[in-house]
């Protein structure tokens, strides 16, 4: 078990085989450990590798995390976000109904996102 905290940020993605898809993923969950606390911060997949949303609300139950911030590290709300997030949601809250599960918006819906990708859009232009 980690040191105990009552609130557990839980980013999760997509998922894939390629592990060098994952790799920017892991990475960022690992850089956010090492700074924010190895408690705090934890990776999980919607498909195809684990660990999955339910996977993640049971470590957290067993941590003792009270709860859990879902940041979906999609670039904006489609049908994963509309209905796959808050299915797995809805299936860890019925297994662990003492954990409250918060799912924020959308990485990509962040203005400071969007700020960034027209930056770098800009400097792939100007840089031709």
């Amino acid at each position: 078990m980690v040191s105990p905290t009552t609130v557990r940020l839980l980013l999760f993605a997509h998922g894939s085989r390629d592990p060098r898809w994952r790799a920017p993923f892991e990475s960022l969950e690992r850089t956010l450990r090492g700074e924010l606390g190895e408690g705090r911060v934890r990776l999980a997949y919607m498909e195809f590798v684990g660990p999955t949303l339910p996977d993640a609300a049971a470590e957290a139950v067993r941590d003792g995390v009270t709860t859990l911030r879902v940041l979906p590290l999609f670039l904006s709300a489609g049908a994963h976000v509309a209905i796959d997030i808050p299915a797995q949601t809805e299936e860890a809250r019925r297994r662990h109904p003492t954990l409250t599960i918060e799912v924020l918006p959308p990485i990509g819906e962040d203005p400071r996102f969007v700020t960034l990708m027209k930056a770098v859009s800009r400097e792939t232009l100007e840089n031709a």
